[in-house]
């Protein structure tokens, strides 16, 4: 007989990630179970500095929220509660900075797969933002030089659009006004 031990919360989460032993890891909450992700290739975490820093360099002075790296965390659901590499949110949904993690989920949330990442697994991730109210998420995969952006429909559906290294993403209604060229994103 398995016993299985019972799924934790989300609040009871980020109690235990602010543990000693939990310091130098990273962790995420995925429906009530804690799971410590891998270290991010030299690669990946290049393209999450490089998103930060467009994003920092149009969010700071148009004092429109704030923006997150990959220790950033955000409660998405009672049970699961992430770290994406790149993280907003408007000043609008959260206006202070105060406690450890952001106790509701990024308008905009940045997560740079690795190749070890299910599509599945990255898919379930994606509906729980959408469906925890981030307005737009983008899955950047490093090896092809592509990034998809996901969106969720009037009628409940989601919506990927995929983009390469010659196309634009536009920040749309989180980030009106601003662009990034997906080629700036990914290291020369």
């Amino acid at each position: 007989m398995v016993l299985r031990e019972r799924l934790i919360t989300a609040n009871e989460f980020w109690d235990i990630a602010q543990l000693p032993e939990n310091a130098e890891k990273r962790l995420e909450l995925i429906d009530g179970v804690i799971v410590e992700m891998a270290p991010s290739s030299q690669t990946n975490t290049v393209i999450a500095a490089r998103i930060i820093y467009f994003l920092n360099a149009f969010v700071i002075p148009n004092d429109l929220g704030y923006v997150s790296g990959p220790d950033g965390g955000y409660t998405v659901t009672e049970k699961n509660a992430y770290q994406p590499d790149v993280g907003f949110i408007s000043k609008a949904r959260h206006a202070e900075l105060q406690g450890v993690a952001f106790p509701i989920a990024p308008d905009l949330a940045v997560e740079v797969i690795s190749p070890s990442e299910s599509s599945n697994d990255v898919l379930k991730k994606v509906r729980r933002y959408l469906e925890a109210g981030t307005k737009i998420i983008l899955t950047v995969y490093s090896q092809d030089k592509s990034v998809y952006v996901w969106k969720a429909a009037e009628d409940g559906s989601v919506n990927a659009q995929p983009l390469d290294e010659n196309d634009t993403f536009d920040g749309g209604d989180v980030l009106p006004g601003f662009t990034l060229k997906v080629s700036d994103i990914f290291p020369k």
